[in-house]
């Protein structure tokens, strides 16, 4: 039989790795607590498993525990959790990614074994992402009596493990904000600056997506400093100059992000006439 799992908090990555675990027997889910029974009704229904709380003291003792809560909520859940003596000899884990599983000790402190496991991707949509989940890296760290539990059942669902290093945690997942939340920002600030130069903001995006689409496949294909372009790879450090002078005075925080920007991107262009990957 499966161990059992009760969930802390079921918001988009809580629902859908419930959903994940329950389908493919992973686990079995026993227990969902959220901040409203009719919060954690929801999230059963759509898990399709599990019994629905919003008191912690009604929680069952369960095998492992997925604390899927904000970052900031991770430890005082975690103490409150072992302070009602719930966590003796569980596996307990979170899935934040930039927090590691030392902010557990209260569970350590209560004989348990604690790990993370981080999935990298967005779950804004939780119905598309139960559904195309297979494949999906996850950055793991933590004890490695909880990771011989959660390894194969991660794996059960379609997960790709790769170990990180705990004390690297934030960076790790600063690397995460990287590739998606900071490249929505530098997109918008292109389409922005298209529409100020007169560009229908539908146009905007037509002329936008092949450069933005080929230039991440040339990342993924060849490397960032071969698939570098533009001004800054050429050295015309003249345009470079006109083009912050010209987004600044359109809009300073834009020209802030361009300036900013013109540091890293002339590093890279070093690295790509050295070769360099």
């Amino acid at each position: 039989m499966s161990a059992t799992l009760n969930i802390v908090g079921a918001g988009h990555v809580g629902r859908t790795l419930g959903r994940l675990f329950a389908a493919r027997g992973a686990f079995d889910v026993q227990d969902v607590l959220t901040r409203s029974l009719d919060s954690a009704q929801e999230a059963v229904a759509f898990i399709g498993a599990g019994r629905a709380l919003a008191d912690l003291a009604d929680l069952r003792p369960a095998r492992a525990w997925m604390l899927a809560v904000g970052d900031d909520a991770i430890a005082p859940t975690c103490a409150a959790l072992a302070e009602a003596g719930l966590l003796n000899d569980a596996v307990v884990f979170h899935c934040s990614g930039a927090k590691s599983s030392g902010e557990l000790q209260a569970a350590i402190d209560a004989g348990a074994l604690v790990a993370s496991v981080h999935p990298v991707r967005s779950f804004a949509d939780p119905e598309s992402v139960a559904g195309a989940f297979a494949g999906t890296w996850c950055g793991v760290e933590g004890d490695a009596g909880a990771l011989a539990l959660l390894t194969p059942a991660f794996e059960t669902i379609g997960a790709r493990l790769v170990p990180i290093d705990a004390a690297a945690k934030t960076v790790y997942h600063a690397a995460s904000v990287f590739a998606s939340n900071y490249l929505v920002t530098v997109l918008d600030a292109a389409l922005r600056a298209y529409v100020a130069a007169g560009v229908p903001e539908q146009v905007a995006r037509e002329l936008a997506q092949p450069l933005a689409s080929e230039s991440l496949a040339n990342v993924f294909r060849l490397g960032p400093a071969v698939a570098l372009s533009g001004p800054v790879a050429r050295g015309d450090l003249a345009t470079v100059a006109r083009q912050q002078a010209a987004v600044s005075n359109w809009d300073a925080p834009t020209g802030h992000l361009y300036d900013a920007l013109v540091e890293a991107t002339t590093a890279l262009a070093e690295r790509k006439r050295r070769g360099q990957p």
